[in-house]
């Protein structure tokens, strides 16, 4: 039987450095899983890159270990010596195999825990060894299954609540002051990334319009052209602060640049209407007392991070019942593994069934044809039709059983009485008491017709 196999690194035995030595930009995949299932003895393959991991999943030839020549594979082609890597390559077989892509597909494996991104990366990779002709019929089970389990663990599990990092977080508290984010506004100041994250998130949960503004006009417009944003004179800033109702602050700043007294005027401006502020820089740049301004909601790093570890805390308690439910679908998955093993058996024996009868049908029409034979002998020829078919079958399985030793008998009997629900009599037959020979198939019936007196 064909064997699942998954080859790779991840954050959880390699630094980025590492890891990005084995990355494969999008445009490389698809000429990649092609040569890995041409010159490799893999007959399917999925090729997953991602910022925290880089995974070939796969199904070797049958009866072979492909893992090591995968590893070899993956160095050669991104020009890095083998022992640069190799320590940090894992590999799994068969069940293994099975439990690693479920727990990949439903975010146990990720660096935090029920993130929904690996998910979607998965759905790429397999849509595009489809595109290469890479995925085959075990492994297309494999991921569409895994895909399943992971919806099973989001729907009945807690693993995907809460926000487990600062952007996420940042809308989640947002949401938390203004239940519905349609129509807000976002003012991010300063220029930093995690403002300019946190600004991307909110704006696609619905904030209606960024602003951003910086103390470099040139950083400012940037930013603003990277998350499709406008950029405003730091020098309005006031103005801006009145009309925003999220702002997100992250300056170099040494000392606070929002401060109680002037929140207390921005609060009058706008008649006391809801704001929340995020700052998340250190030093800070909101003095805290602005909390104490009717309407201000004011959230500094250390409460995001309080929030964070609050929700990673809960996915982590979620992940043990999620653990259950990809035990118990690998489990399911490997029984169907096993079962592929058996069908060439099964596909033989039907044909071999089928010739026989098939054979045997051929000569009953003929004879049936001739209309001078009774109904009497119709009913005749068909039974001896159907034991010829019987006999034939049973010929040399019954040879074989005869013919073995007092163990071996005693094994065959009972698989044979197992796969047909025999009921076994102790009672033996007359032709075993005698030891006679196995019974040959009996010769084809006549067919000619009684003479009627």
């Amino acid at each position: 039987m064909s064997e699942l196999f998954v080859v790779g690194l991840s954050w959880r035995t390699a630094k980025v450095a590492v890891r990005e030595k084995l990355a494969f930009r999008e445009e490389e995949l698809g000429e990649t899983l092609v040569a890995l299932t041409r010159e490799l003895p893999v007959t399917e393959a999925l090729l997953l890159s991602t910022c925290n991991r880089v995974e070939v999943y796969g199904v070797a030839k049958r009866e072979v270990d492909a893992t090591a020549k995968v590893r070899s594979f993956l160095a050669q082609r991104r020009n890095v010596k083998l022992a640069e890597v190799g320590d940090a390559l894992y590999e799994h077989r068969g069940p293994g195999a099975i439990r690693h892509v479920f727990s990949v597909a439903s975010s146990l494996d990720s660096l935090v825990v029920g993130e929904a991104q690996i998910l979607g990366q998965l759905k790429e990779a397999y849509a595009l060894a489809g595109t290469a002709g890479t995925s085959g019929p075990v492994l297309s089970r494999a991921v569409e299954r895994a895909f399943g389990v992971a919806k099973r663990v989001r729907t009945e599990t807690t693993i995907a609540r809460g926000a487990a990092n600062v952007s996420s977080v940042a809308v989640e508290l947002a949401g938390r002051v203004f239940g519905d984010l349609r129509g807000k506004s976002v003012l991010v100041v300063g220029a930093g990334k995690m403002s300019a994250l946190a600004a991307r998130h909110l704006y696609s949960n619905g904030a209606q319009r960024i602003v951003v503004t910086n103390r470099s006009p040139q950083k400012a417009e940037a930013l603003a052209d990277e998350i499709e944003a406008t950029a405003r004179p730091w020098a309005e800033l006031e103005q801006m602060l009145v009309e925003a109702d999220v702002v997100i602050s992250s300056t170099g700043a040494r000392e606070p640049i929002l401060t109680k007294a002037m929140f207390k005027r921005i609060a009058r401006a706008r008649k006391y209407k809801p704001m929340m502020v995020i700052d998340i820089a250190v030093p800070r740049d909101a003095e805290p007392k602005i909390a104490d301004v009717d309407g201000v909601y004011l959230f500094d790093i250390d409460d995001l991070d309080k929030v964070k570890a609050a929700n990673i805390a809960e996915r982590q308690k979620a992940a043990e019942h999620a653990g259950k439910i990809v035990e118990h679908e690998a489990g399911q998955f490997e029984h169907w593994m096993r079962s592929q093993g058996v069908v060439p058996t099964i596909r033989a024996l039907r044909e071999k069934f089928a010739a026989i009868a098939d054979a045997e049908v051929s000569k009953a029409l003929d004879q049936l044809a001739r209309k001078d034979l009774t109904r009497e002998q119709h009913r005749e020829l068909l039974q001896r039709s159907v034991q010829l078919v019987v006999n034939k079958l049973l010929h040399q399985p019954t040879a074989v059983l005869r013919g073995s030793s007092a163990d071996d008998a005693a094994v065959r009997a009972g698989v044979l009485a197992e796969l047909f629900a025999l009921e076994i009599s102790e009672e033996p037959e007359r032709s075993e008491i005698a030891g006679e020979p196995p019974a040959e198939p009996p010769a084809e019936p006549s067919t000619e017709p009684e003479v009627q007196a």
